[in-house]
């Protein structure tokens, strides 16, 4: 695990910490060719420099969020974004979490990409990334 994810977890409630730390071993081990780091002040996976999924405190639990989740089509992915592509799941402990569907979403978000690294360059105007990242 990266040591300031390890930091940030750390940092938490040991229940949410329960939670950060099942998420973290798992997105690893899916997402091994991704980046791993704290991005405004929360762990985010990045694939070719581009955010994928990452995971944050907030008041309802621990959000585990995708960025281009929405078009996904699942339907316990139901906290949508209102201006990008993203859709989140809350978790209030680690039982709540069904590893399957996580492994699921984690494949969904090497499929389907929306093109966040370049959205200030684009002033904001989201594209869909034509290709399906494949491991190096």
């Amino acid at each position: 695990m990266n040591t300031d994810i390890q930091t940030y977890n750390e940092k938490q409630t040991t229940a949410d910490r329960e939670i950060c730390d099942f998420l973290a071993k798992i997105i690893d081990s899916e997402l091994t060719e991704a980046e791993s780091k704290i991005w405004h002040a929360h762990p985010v996976w990045f694939l070719d420099g581009n955010p994928t999924v990452g995971y944050s405190k907030q008041k309802k639990g621990i959000r585990l969020m995708f960025w281009s989740g929405a078009d996904f089509g699942q339907e316990k992915l139901n906290v949508k974004g209102e201006k990008f592509k993203d859709s989140s799941i809350f978790y209030n402990n680690t039982a709540d979490i069904d590893i399957e569907d996580l492994r699921r979403w984690l494949n969904k978000s090497k499929e389907i990409q929306w093109d966040y690294k370049n959205i200030v360059k684009r002033k904001g105007k989201l594209e869909r990334l034509k290709w399906t990242y494949k491991s190096k």
